[in-house]
């Protein structure tokens, strides 16, 4: 059966708050901030147990994060040592039959600031998003939405190490990956771009591979 490779990402440290934030959701071995770590999506999604076993019988990786849906598949590993999660990486491409630049573009469906939120807006977000950082009233919200879903990890990360922001929410799975981030006007646009930025360079570097 022909295995699409929607989201191919590595990542050479995880920043601290998407780190801990990983965790609290990690059915696996927990993520560390520093851990080298690859984020892989897959259609259709039970082809993600293959590519799961494989790794981590033919390497040291920890496998932090599975979610198998129907449509796709969603893997997290991560290891202190860059080289063995990059290993990794080149053992599931194998695998696969494929190579770097076969995975999907990211593509930016959504990308704004709101600017002094409401406390009855950050109410309302609090109470749905329980498993970062609250949001606080007066503050400026980053939202992006991005296809394949799983850049919405490596956009957190990157976001993290560019500016100093506030980590609210992280969804990277289904069909689009949403990002929500907080702080005050001018880190949320440095976040922002920062964001646009590594993205526009993720796609640039998968161009280049073919």
């Amino acid at each position: 059966m022909k295995v699409t490779l929607r989201t191919f990402v590595f990542m050479d440290s995880l920043q601290p708050q998407l780190a801990s934030y990983l965790a609290t959701s990690s059915q696996g071995f927990l993520p560390v901030p520093g851990d080298a770590c690859l984020w892989i999506e897959v259609a259709p999604g039970m082809a993600v147990h293959r590519l799961s076993d494989i790794a981590l019988k033919e390497t040291n990786v920890h496998l932090g994060e599975q979610v198998v849906e129907r449509s796709f598949g969603s893997m997290e590993i991560h290891y202190r040592n860059q080289s063995e999660v990059m290993e990794a990486g080149d053992i599931i491409l194998r695998q696969l039959n494929t190579t770097l630049d076969t995975r999907h573009a990211c593509r930016i469906a959504w990308n704004e600031i709101i600017r002094g939120i409401t406390p009855d807006h950050t109410t309302l977000i609090n109470r749905q998003m329980r498993k970062g950082s609250m949001i606080l009233p007066g503050k400026s919200m980053f939202i992006l939405e991005v296809e394949p879903a799983g850049y919405a990890v490596y956009a957190a990360n990157e976001a993290e190490k560019a500016a100093h922001i506030t980590l609210v929410d992280v969804k990277p799975f289904g069909n689009f990956g949403r990002l929500t981030m907080m702080g005050n006007e001018a880190e949320a646009e440095e976040a922002q771009r920062a964001v646009v930025q590594a993205l526009d360079q993720l796609n640039r570097q998968a161009r280049h591979h073919g």
